[in-house]
């Protein structure tokens, strides 16, 4: 092998010293095989151009998460968006992979303590396409009107406790049944509409005490249907909202904060201690 004489160096490949080449790059005008040639808009470009040119490119984002940005930024009910998201998505799976990846996600109090998983998956899996469809649109109208008064984050405590408190009322009333669905959370989140709307001087709320008493007396009536999540969703829900129409100032913010924590850990906690009870009673555990 031989090496190219001072002359005529400029006519091989700057990083192949053995390779004869008589394209430049466009950039920095450097002699490049073509093993070092890598297209552009104009011309090649050799390989150090090209890894400059990547390093100061703007780092464009999906597209998805450059929208969810952006309704984020303008207020909109992004939580409640992307809990209608996931359960959409959630019940498509049920819909290919069919009952037995039902039956994994909905909640049974005596396996809760050995499948943690079920107390979440619950809240988004659901029996049937009505089912989806009506808690969807109550979860749209109720959640979205909710975030934007509390916060993401208030709200999203509100929907996470309303739905525990649901299973810890199924715990205790009904514990050998098993239930999907994200009712009770909904019912939480009727409760704490009414609840914060009255302590906004709101109207007096008659209109939504009966639509949820007429789905209470439907859940009742109804057979498979779990009035007793519900129940357990209304309770949690009205109490969260009390908290936080009793610590609106500024002033009592570590008050609120330590009142929501104590009513998700004691929602929790009956859901796991009472799980233990029934796996240990049915020799699951």
């Amino acid at each position: 092998m031989t090496q190219p004489s001072p002359s005529d160096a400029a006519n091989y490949c700057y990083r192949h010293p053995d390779r004869q080449s008589f394209v430049l790059c466009q950039r920095c005008g450097r002699t490049i095989c073509g093993q070092c040639q890598t297209p552009a808009a104009v011309g090649v470009h050799c390989p150090e151009c090209v890894r400059e040119a990547r390093s100061n490119a703007p780092r464009v984002q999906p597209a998805v998460v450059t929208r969810f940005r952006s309704a984020s930024a303008s207020g909109a009910p992004v939580v409640t968006y992307s809990l209608i998201g996931v359960s959409v998505v959630i019940y498509l799976l049920q819909f290919v992979l069919g009952s037995s990846f039902t039956n994994l996600l909905s909640f049974s109090a005596p396996f809760e303590i050995v499948q943690p998983w079920r107390l979440v998956t619950s809240l988004f899996a659901h029996a049937g396409l009505l089912h989806l469809l009506f808690n969807m649109y109550a979860l749209f109208i109720f959640g979205g009107q909710l975030e934007r008064t509390l916060g993401r984050g208030r709200y999203a405590a509100l929907y996470a406790i309303s739905g525990i408190g649901g299973a810890a009322a199924v715990s205790l009333i009904a514990p050998t049944t098993s239930v999907i669905g994200a009712s009770g959370a909904i019912f939480g989140l009727m409760a704490a509409f009414f609840v914060i709307a009255r302590s906004l001087g709101g109207s007096n709320g008659v209109q939504l005490l009966v639509l949820v008493g007429i789905n209470l007396v439907i859940g009742i009536v109804l057979p498979n249907v779990s009035w007793q999540a519900h129940v357990g969703g209304l309770v949690a829900g009205a109490a969260v909202a009390f908290v936080y129409s009793k610590t609106r100032h500024r002033s009592k913010h570590r008050v609120q904060t330590a009142a929501i924590v104590a009513i998700g850990v004691v929602v929790l906690a009956i859901v796991l201690l009472r799980s233990y009870q029934l796996a240990s009673a049915y020799g699951i555990i």
